[in-house]
C-alpha cells in the first residue's frame, strides 16, 4: 500500500456527518470513520504527561514516539489508502497537538449546520425514541431539554468552541460544509471536498446508499438511544420541520444567534 493519507472531520452534530461519511466510503479507497477514538486518546496521553510517575523520569522523546504512532497504528489494519478520521480537531488542545506531534498543515473539514435546527432534529428524535439520551434525566419539558443539550459541556457547545478556534486562529486548515448545501447539492459538495483533501474524483451515487458501516462494524446506538446514526436510503432528503412549532420562543431568542462561522451581522 502506498503512504496513508489522514484527513480530519469535525462538526456540529445532526449535521450530516454520518450521511457525508457514508457517501465517501463509497470509494473502496476511502475510510471516512465514525466518532473516533483518538483525540481521547491524546487527551489521556497529555495527562499522563503530568503525572508525578512522569515527572520523576520525564522521558520526552520515548513519550513522543508514543503519541506519533497512534494514528498509524490504530488504523494499521483497515485496508483504505485515505482515512478520514471524525472528531473534534478543531478545539485548541485536540489541534495543538495535532499540529505539534502529526501534521503541522492538517486538512479538517467542518460541517455545519443552523443552531436551532440542530436543537429541533434532537427533539424531534427523542420526542420518537424514550431511551435517547435528552430524556435520561426524568420528565422535561422542550426547553429544559434544550438547556441540557446546549449546556457548557456538551457536545454542540464543545463543537462552536472548536468551530470558533479554527475559524479565528487556523485560517487555511479548513473547509466548511453547510448541511444545507451537503443534502441540495451533494455531487457538487463532494467534489469541493475532494479538491479541498486532494483526492482524485470518484463516481458517487446520490440516489440509493447504505446504513453506516466501516472496518466490519456499524454504529451500535445503544450507547445513546435507538436510531441516532439511521439514515434514509433513498437519495439526499432533508426532513421538512418547523422550528417555531417545535421549540419554545424562550429557546430561539436564547439560541438563535449562535452561528459562529457567519459573518457577525448575519450570525
Amino acid at each position: 500500500m502506498n503512504e496513508r493519507k489522514i484527513y480530519y472531520l469535525c462538526g456540529l452534530p445532526r449535521a450530516g456527518n454520518t450521511i457525508l461519511s457514508t457517501i465517501l466510503n463509497q470509494n473502496p479507497n476511502i475510510a471516512a470513520t465514525p466518532n473516533s477514538i483518538i483525540t481521547e486518546i491524546f487527551r489521556d496521553l497529555n495527562n499522563l504527561k503530568h503525572s508525578d510517575v512522569f515527572k520523576n523520569y520525564p522521558d520526552h522523546a520515548s513519550y513522543d514516539n508514543v503519541i506519533k504512532a497512534v494514528i498509524p497504528e490504530y488504523y494499521k489494519d483497515w485496508k483504505e489508502s485515505i482515512i478520514i478520521d471524525r472528531g473534534p480537531w478543531g478545539a485548541p488542545n485536540n489541534l495543538k497537538f495535532l499540529k505539534h506531534y502529526i501534521n503541522p498543515k492538517p486538512k479538517i473539514l467542518i460541517l455545519v449546520r443552523d443552531v436551532l435546527e440542530v436543537l429541533a432534529s434532537f427533539i424531534s428524535w427523542a420526542d420518537k425514541n424514550y431511551d435517547a439520551f435528552p430524556n435520561r434525566y426524568g420528565t422535561m419539558d422542550t426547553e429544559k431539554r434544550c438547556d441540557l443539550l446546549m449546556n457548557k459541556d456538551g457536545l454542540i457547545v464543545k463543537e462552536l468552541i472548536a468551530i470558533k478556534h479554527l475559524i479565528d486562529h487556523h485560517p487555511g486548515t479548513y473547509k466548511l460544509v453547510d448541511y444545507n448545501n451537503l443534502v441540495k447539492t451533494p455531487e457538487k459538495i463532494i467534489k469541493e471536498i475532494y479538491k479541498f483533501y486532494d483526492i482524485k474524483p470518484f463516481k458517487h451515487n446520490f440516489k440509493s446508499f447504505k446504513q453506516f458501516k466501516e472496518n466490519g462494524m456499524g454504529y451500535d446506538d445503544r450507547a445513546l438511544g435507538v436510531n441516532l446514526h439511521t439514515i434514509k436510503t433513498k437519495g439526499m432528503v432533508k426532513t421538512k420541520r418547523d422550528i417555531k412549532k417545535i421549540l419554545p420562543k424562550s429557546i430561539i431568542e436564547k439560541y438563535g444567534n449562535l452561528n459562529v462561522w457567519l459573518p457577525s451581522k448575519e450570525s
